[in-house]
């Protein structure tokens, strides 16, 4: 290992050259155009085209290990080296590409470069516009200019490997801890398949029509009635995965005059089943803390009497695998499916008395409580992990590593 202090600082024009491998559309060939993703992720193959189906009057060939970055999206990252796979493939005028000198750069080392945080504050600063969606191009003689500290090529291809390593064990970690997730989501799943085919062994299925239900769906044409504030609209994409209601973009209406629509303002304990859309199965419970508010035209509500029937008991039914099967077995239409309130009147599911619907509904709930317990540790890790390689290549390139 050579001390950060005695690599001497070279200008990328030292050590890169830059390429152009000019070819002249030709109509009837196709072509593989490659794109650059942000955040140092790399280039990868966009799209394959024919040159009839292109404006491009020219294209650009690359070659496997040309350095390669785009000039629109520098600032954000937009650097990487071409793989085997994307040999002989072709950029617009917009991207630049290099050859590195192989006895004085060793590419790798330079996209890893092109990941600090520091190096592409300057490269931000080299290609500063009014704002940030209207930035200069990363102007190639800027890109010739940057100036990187460089150790021996055999201490470069060290630290690239040291690198490499290190995030193979974060990537591992990250898998391992979305595998845990993964697997207690499957646990979950098999005892509420468990708890509700035990129960239909023990109880005869009852559908929902026996209930005398209140079934309806939300009014139409409403979407013109919101306001700033209100009554809260719950809509199909406010109904999310695993019974809940999603938070991140309420809108609130105010009914017009009549009673048009009043049969759809909620009440507590009212089941909540998305009928139109990619979404149609999704199910929750209007509890107690949500807003006041109605359903729209793409949201069921199925009012059962909670004298016989715990309106959480009948939800983790409707989440288990059989409460599926029956709402998406139900579906119709193939470009915009959908549910009709005759197929909620028809869901039916095993009931037993209700101090044991109730026992069945906490056992079940302490369960979502750990699995949702281990995606909040899973998810504060994954920050961590997501964390640890700015400061692996800090040190990496401070020739701490």
């Amino acid at each position: 290992m050579t001390e950060r202090s005695a690599w001497p600082t070279v200008r990328l024009g030292e050590v890169l050259t830059p390429v152009s491998r000019e070819e002249v559309v030709d109509a009837a060939k196709e072509y593989r155009l490659l794109g650059v993703r942000l955040d140092g992720r790399g280039p990868f193959l966009r799209e394959l085209v024919t040159g009839a189906n292109t404006a491009a009057k020219k294209l650009f060939r690359v070659a496997k290990g040309d350095f390669i970055y785009s000039r629109l999206f520098a600032w954000r990252g937009a650097f990487g080296v071409i793989g085997g796979e994307l040999d002989d493939s072709c950029v617009s005028g917009e991207f630049r590409t290099f050859v590195p000198a192989p006895d004085r750069v060793d590419v790798e080392f330079l996209r890893h470069w092109f990941q600090l945080p520091a190096t592409l504050e300057r490269v931000t600063v080299d290609c500063s516009g009014s704002t940030p969606l209207t930035r200069n191009r990363f102007k190639e003689h800027f890109f010739l200019a940057l100036e990187i500290p460089l150790p021996p090529l055999a201490e470069q291809q060290r630290i690239v490997a040291r690198i490499e390593a290190l995030a193979a064990r974060i990537a591992e970690a990250r898998t391992l801890r979305q595998q845990a997730g993964e697997e207690a989501e499957t646990v979950l799943s098999n005892r509420v398949g468990q708890v509700f085919s035990q129960l239909e062994a023990r109880h005869e299925s009852r559908e929902f029509a026996s209930f005398d239900p209140h079934v309806t769906s939300g009014p139409r044409n409403w979407a013109k009635h919101y306001e700033e504030s209100g009554f809260r609209f719950y809509r199909a994409q406010d109904v999310g995965p695993q019974g809940r209601i999603l938070e991140d973009s309420r809108v609130f209406i105010t009914p017009p005059p009549g009673e048009q629509g009043r049969s759809a303002m909620l009440q507590g304990g009212d089941l909540m089943l998305v009928i139109t859309g990619a979404t149609v199965g999704r199910a929750t419970v209007y509890r107690e803390g949500l807003e006041p508010g109605f359903v729209s035209q793409h949201v069921g509500i199925c009012r059962l009497p909670q004298e016989e029937v715990e309106p959480e008991f009948a939800l983790w039914g409707l989440r288990g695998s059989g409460g599926q099967a029956q709402l998406l077995g139900q579906r119709y239409g193939q470009g915009k499916p959908g549910l009709n309130l005759s197929n909620i009147r028809s869901l039916s599911l095993p009931f037993p008395p209700l101090p044991e619907q109730r026992r069945i509904v906490a056992e079940l709930d302490a369960l979502q409580a750990q699995v949702d317990a281990l995606k909040h540790l899973q998810t504060e890790t994954a920050a961590e992990l997501d964390a640890l390689l700015p400061s692996i290549l800090d040190r990496a390139f401070k020739g701490e590593l």
